[in-house]
């Protein structure tokens, strides 16, 4: 080889890059052994067996077999494997599912370290202050007789009131009122019924009306989307705030919630405390603004 190709060789890179992979190499195996663990090892040991063989259990009632275990395992590891890959290729990187999936773990992460159990005093307060989330609505049992409107060739508003004087003018515990009235599906005789569940079936006027009407007399007419109902109010409860023995599970659900949501927040405020955080907003008013420059530019 003459003097002109050993200096051609000497200045080729890829001769200097194989020299320094030969170096690496021979420096790998003189300090680093054969016998050194894997750069990435993934390691399936008891602990996170029992973790599978329970995440079996509670879905099929029973422990997996050792077949089954061996598959759970196996499929930890293509999970594992391609996590890591993926990582590793920066896809969780500007992913909207997975910043949001994120947040929610290191919101229940510090719900799980920060949420304390509740004292009796602490719902009985609770409940105090928020009255109107646990009140019990009043409930009404009643009586109705259907007359069904426009009836050709009859007023029902008259025959309505005809009904009425019967039925005052007879002994309620005697009178059969089912019988009286029109046929209808609506039922005769409702008991303890919320406003609600009576607005479900006769509708929100008639709903209204029944919380004005007195306990004990037949009274009416009053109409509903259906037609014309003579009332009688059998039974009424007011409204109630319970006692905590009764409506501790959604006391102590409305507590957790309303703990665990200011817990989150001041996580997320000692979070942000951490950072310098500019929001560059654009102008919300961008038409007064270039009417103001406008303005300025045309004055002599």
């Amino acid at each position: 080889m003459t003097n002109r190709s050993m200096h051609w060789l000497l200045r080729e890179p890829l001769l200097h890059f194989l020299i320094l992979g030969l170096g690496l190499y021979v420096m790998y195996t003189q300090f680093g052994g054969t016998d050194a663990a894997p750069r990435d090892r993934i390691l399936v040991d008891e602990v996170e067996l029992t973790r599978l063989s329970e995440q079996f259990q509670r879905t099929w009632m029973r422990p997996p077999t050792y077949e089954e275990l061996r598959g759970l395992a196996e499929d930890f590891v293509k999970e594992e494997v391609m996590y890591r890959e993926a990582l590793a290729l920066g896809l969780d990187q500007n992913d909207l599912v997975i910043r949001r999936r994120l947040r929610q773990k290191m919101e229940f992460l510090n719900a799980d370290l920060t949420d304390p159990e509740p004292t009796d005093a602490a719902l009985e307060a609770y409940l105090q202050a928020n009255p109107d989330s646990f009140r019990r609505p009043p409930r009404f049992s009643f009586q109705q007789v259907f007359i069904k409107p426009q009836r050709e060739g009859d007023d029902s508003s008259q025959r309505a009131r005809a009904l009425l004087q019967r039925l005052r003018s007879a002994d309620p515990a005697s009178v059969d009122f089912q019988t009286l009235g029109d046929p209808t599906l609506l039922p005769p005789q409702t008991e303890r019924a919320s406003p609600r569940e009576v607005a479900n079936i006769f509708g929100n006027d008639f709903a209204q009306t029944l919380t004005q009407i007195d306990q004990g007399a037949w009274s009416g007419p009053y109409a509903s989307a259906y037609g014309l109902h003579l009332v009688r109010v059998t039974a009424s409860e007011p409204a109630k705030l319970p006692g905590l023995a009764e409506v501790r599970p959604l006391v102590e659900r409305d507590w957790s919630n309303e703990r665990r949501q200011e817990a989150n927040l001041r996580f997320y405020q000692s979070l942000r405390d951490r950072y310098t955080v500019e929001i560059q907003l654009p102008d919300p008013n961008p038409g007064a603004q270039a009417a103001q420059l406008d303005q300025s530019v045309s004055r002599p």
